[in-house]
């Protein structure tokens, strides 16, 4: 099967763009005192609107989709595509909830065990960021395209800049980061703390936390493709896509 990534890229992002447009409706509008994960609530009207813009657009493309929003596909049906589309229509629903604007539209291509083409769109920031297999990483800012790089910074070094939630952190988390020098602790919601280490905002994200393949497949090969690794606490074994079980095991995002 031979693919048009540049076109499948183009598909994605305006799905993400159009999901954005979906969801700054709600969330410029929406009852807020509503509970959260009721089923009128504007999180879940906003995830349910993203996902529904989302697959309209993807399903042109003939490949299948599988979405946080739609998650219940049996893997022995799943294990046997060789391209699908992984998607999390709304990813940060605290940030969502909290109304901090730091959440994002997460559209990632899978291919074989591996993220290969990847679009993360913040709506309320307005910038978008892609990447596709071996072509690199690129963030879009105020109608200007820029390439991005990851700081290529040794984690021996001292005063790196380590993702980190401030208000609570794991023992594993502070067990990890206690190894450094000096570290200065950056925070930021949902996959765009993947996004600081990407664009060298930050050298280095520990997650020794829950987190689904939706979450990080779209971020992923934007990492990779900006010059970082995300892998196992291994450091060495690449986080993969498509498991039997979509739940991500705790994992690194290194700038090199």
């Amino acid at each position: 099967m031979s693919l048009d990534l540049k076109q499948l890229l183009r598909v994605a992002k305006k799905a993400a763009l159009a999901a954005g447009v979906e969801i700054l409706t709600i969330y410029e509008s929406g009852d807020f005192s509503i509970e959260a994960k009721s089923d009128d609530s504007p999180l879940t009207l906003a995830d349910k609107a993203a996902h529904r813009k989302i697959v309209s657009f993807l399903e042109e493309t003939g490949m299948p989709i599988l979405s946080e929003e739609g998650r219940d596909i049996p893997f022995e049906e799943r294990s046997e595509w060789e391209y699908f589309w992984m998607v999390d229509p709304l990813d940060g629903t605290k940030e969502f909830i909290k109304r901090n604007g730091e959440f994002t539209v997460n559209i990632a291509l899978i291919h074989k065990g591996k993220s290969i083409l990847g679009v993360v769109y913040p709506p309320v920031i307005g910038e978008m960021y892609w990447a596709l297999d071996g072509q690199g990483s690129f963030r879009e800012r105020n109608g200007e395209v820029a390439q991005i790089n990851t700081t290529k910074k040794s984690l021996n070094e001292s005063g790196l800049k380590v993702v980190a939630s401030r208000s609570h952190m794991s023992a594993e988390t502070e067990g990890y980061i206690a190894k450094f020098e000096n570290p200065e602790i950056v925070s930021k919601g949902s996959s765009l703390k993947f996004l600081l280490v990407a664009s060298g905002e930050a050298d280095v994200y520990p997650r020794f936390g829950p987190t689904m393949e939706w979450d990080t497949a779209a971020a992923h090969v934007i990492v990779t493709e900006a010059g970082g690794r995300v892998v196992l606490d291994d450091e060495t074994t690449p986080l993969e896509y498509n498991k039997e079980n979509l739940l991500n095991p705790y994992f690194l995002v290194l700038p090199s």
